[in-house]
């Protein structure tokens, strides 16, 4: 057999491609017309989340053909595949967002097990919209062959009225022709103009704040991810990333090797400093248990306390991922927080080389307005704060950027599901300042932790987000905005204090404190519990069934499995 400067003896594919045993194995490969020489190679699987859902994921599959000539150029054999997404934005306000955290799981196990069958040697992972990205990442920590992850890029903004708008301008405008302040007419037109393209949305919401995550913890190529899905740069970071993955395998350089638990610190200091998505402290813990690492919701709260915001990005802020792109990317950002002294800067990456190495070719821009100084933050403390106390003892999360407002107290309002509330949020039957309580919607309860876009833009919308606070054992939109609280555990399907709160009880929050409080007294709350009963949700059969059997609490990712601390053996070793 033709030799390569590449070693099967101990890489994977050799199990499918190596010896007279193997002839079968081989067989298949020529039929798909590869020749002896190819077949000798490293095999490299390039998974793809590319589908016809939505823009988020319509350009993955172009990319993926173009890492492929990358992957043959540097030596290796590129084998595509694909996997599924739920796209959030139209899973958004119906039961279809319970299958939207449920995908992250189904996402990491079909990318595990197309690449265990198959035996490939090294993984580049393509993804676009909100929980491709972290699934695609946990395969990579936990199969641990050599990896890089690449992000499709996001969308331009749309532009109406004079302004740049996202999606997110839609959702509000749904609760401001609720309340009357919006034209039906208007409307319909903002939604023709708000997404113009291919690419995921483009404010500082999930799929960016996960974006950024790859890079600080080093599993992206730097200055990539920000790079708008329309770009005819695109191609060339596709190519580059074939290329260098190849580098990788022949230095034996995998996932835990770089994402140490002082890269996950570093990953969540910069979804901080961008006022990111809550949803990074669910994030972050499950891609930790991959590696074996404990960084559970209270370690990622406390890293956020203590880091500065200082991207201006929607939905907080003014401006989108093009305009972030344009100002120097990630790495610009991260410039000036190893300046400051918020990163470790000694990390691995993917490039070969350490963070704080990458972060020397970039020259910081003074002349961007998008990325503040750590000199002069935005605001001193994170974006995103986490919140303990008697109404939560396993934490919560709540995303402050742009909030002028920190502490909140009122009376509850109870609903037992999104969909009663939002009826309640369209009908105006809410007052202002309640506290508006949605539980039986956290991972087992939904089952499947939906989002509450919908509920949250539409009160906002009302010119009420800053009136009431949303408070659920369920998720957020990186694009809400608002007092909104999510993560709330134990959740009420578990009998927590949430599902023991009744209409009229009051609550006290306090963000500046970190604090999130049930103001009923222990012996009140001790009859409640005795008399509590757990609730059956409607889903007795399929994936959502099969979720809520295996899915542990927020406060650890929701993972549906024990994690690398359990494993005997990483498939890279087979």
């Amino acid at each position: 057999m033709t030799r390569t400067r590449f070693d099967k003896a101990t890489l994977p594919s050799r199990h499918v491609s190596v010896g007279p045993e193997r002839a079968p194995h081989r067989s298949y490969y020529y039929a798909m017309g590869l020749d002896e020489e190819a077949i000798s190679r490293p095999f490299v699987g390039i998974a793809s989340a590319g589908n016809d859902s939505a823009p988020c994921n319509t350009t993955l599959d172009a990319q993926a053909d173009v890492a492929r000539d990358g992957v043959t150029a540097a030596g290796g054999m590129p084998r595509r595949f694909n996997t599924i997404t739920v796209t959030d934005g139209i899973a958004m306000g119906h039961q279809g967002m319970k299958s939207s955290l449920v995908s992250r799981e189904v996402i990491a196990d079909s990318v595990e097990l197309s690449m265990r069958g198959h035996c490939y040697d090294a993984l580049i992972g393509f993804a676009g919209c909100d929980k491709s990205l972290p699934g695609m990442m946990m395969a990579m920590l936990r199969l641990n062959v050599p990896s890089i992850f690449v992000y499709g890029g996001s969308i331009l903004p749309g532009h109406f009225h004079g302004k740049d708008v996202t999606v997110v301008d839609v959702f509000e405008a749904v609760g401001g022709y609720a309340a009357g302040n919006c034209p039906l007419q208007e409307l319909i037109e903002l939604e023709k103009v708000a997404c113009p393209g291919h690419g995921a949305c483009g404010g500082q919401f999930t799929a960016n704040t996960m974006a950024c995550v790859a890079e600080a913890i080093g599993l992206s190529l730097p200055n990539s991810n920000m790079t708008p899905a329309p770009y005819e740069s695109r191609a060339d970071i596709a190519r580059a990333a074939g290329v260098q993955v190849m580098n990788l395998i022949e230095r034996n350089l995998r996932p835990r090797d770089i994402c140490t638990r002082e890269a996950f610190e570093n990953a969540a200091r910069v979804v901080a400093a961008t006022g990111g998505s809550t949803n990074g402290a669910l994030h972050l813990p499950a891609m930790a248990a991959e590696a074996g690492i404990d960084f559970d919701l209270f370690d990622v709260a406390a890293i956020f306390k203590s880091t500065p915001y200082l991207a201006d990005l929607k939905p907080g802020g003014k401006y989108v991922a093009k305009d972030m792109h344009e100002a120097g990317g990630v790495y610009m950002l991260m410039k000036t927080l190893l300046d400051g002294g918020f990163l470790n800067g000694d990390c691995l990456t993917v490039t070969g080389k350490t963070l704080g190495e990458n972060i020397d070719e970039v020259t910081w821009n003074p002349d961007q307005k998008v990325i503040y100084p750590v000199s002069s933050p935005i605001s001193p403390t994170g974006g995103v704060v986490g919140l303990k106390g008697s109404l939560a003892p396993d934490g919560a999360i709540v995303k402050v950027a742009g909030l002028h407002r920190l502490q909140f107290e009122g009376p509850a309002r109870v609903f037992d599901c999104e969909e009663d509330c939002f009826a309640a949020v369209e009908a105006r039957t809410y007052r202002e300042g309640e506290v508006l309580i949605i539980r039986y919607e956290g991972p087992k309860g939904g089952p499947g932790m939906r989002e509450m876009l919908s509920t949250t833009a539409a009160i906002y919308g009302q010119g009420m987000g800053d009136k009431v606070a949303l408070i659920t054992d369920g998720r957020f939109s990186g694009a809400t905005r608002g007092f909104c609280i999510g993560h709330v555990g134990p959740e009420a399907a578990e009998g927590g204090p949430i599902a023991l709160i009744r209409d009229g009880d009051r609550i006290r929050i306090d963000a500046e404190a970190g604090t999130i409080d049930l103001d009923v007294a222990d012996e009140e709350l001790a009859r409640r519990r005795a008399a509590w009963r757990p609730r059956e949700h409607d889903y007795q059969s399929g994936a959502l069934w099969k979720y809520a059997q295996l899915v542990g609490p927020a406060r650890t990712g929701a993972q549906t499995h024990r994690g690398a601390k359990a494993e005997t053996h990483v498939y890279a070793d087979i």
